[in-house]
């Protein structure tokens, strides 16, 4: 792994728009995977030297976890849309649609950022497959207790298991994102996913 190098300091100018390439530099992270993608791929697919890279963003650890927060988004948003979600069932079904319409875009490689980019990787990686892994348990654990609250307020039978429910949704995720990498089309993941939610407890289906 690349070594840190100084941050950029105060009130130097980028002579590049930074958010444009980190946005490239993601697309390749996704496209190629951590480990596999080098400086020097990323110097090219950002349009920047080297010196630039380093200076911007770090080294490529600190470059690859800023593009999965741009990935992923904003954690607060992710919580309060589960949060506002009708119940635990539609907050599922969202989580779901927006994923495979984002392993599926037009102008983006197919299947997920997150388990493309890290689904192998040495112990060198180690840490930055923790933070992807953190990323994903956030995710479960809001939608977990999301189906606490409908178990409470009786929108779903009280021996309902709220953790393996919770799991489901994020394992079928997982699974879309690689049918997706394999050339599945989004149609055929909605109704994976549409499927998927036959198995939740009780009427609300």
């Amino acid at each position: 792994m690349e070594s840190t190098q100084p941050s950029r300091r105060p009130g130097r100018p980028l002579s590049f728009d930074r958010d444009i390439a980190l946005r490239q530099a993601m697309l390749s992270f996704w496209r190629h995977g951590y480990e596999t993608t080098s400086i020097a791929d990323l110097t090219v697919a950002m349009g920047i030297t080297a010196p630039s890279l380093y200076a911007a963003f770090g080294d490529k650890k600190q470059l690859f976890l800023e593009a999965v927060r741009l990935y992923a988004g904003d954690p607060q948003a992710m919580a309060d849309g589960i949060g506002a979600a009708p119940s635990a069932l539609e907050a599922a079904r969202s989580l779901m649609t927006a994923a495979a319409c984002t392993y599926t875009g037009e102008d983006t490689p197919s299947g997920c950022l997150m388990a493309s980019a890290t689904a192998s990787g040495s112990a060198a990686s180690a840490d930055v497959q923790r933070v992807v892994a953190d990323i994903r348990r956030g995710v479960r654990r809001r939608l977990q207790a999301k189906i606490d609250q409908d178990i409470q307020a009786d929108r779903l039978p009280p021996a309902t298991d709220a953790a393996a429910l919770a799991g489901l949704v994020m394992a079928v995720m997982q699974g879309m994102s690689v049918l997706a990498r394999d050339g599945m089309e989004r149609p055929a993941l909605l109704a994976i996913a549409e499927s998927s939610l036959q198995a939740w407890p009780g009427d609300a289906r």
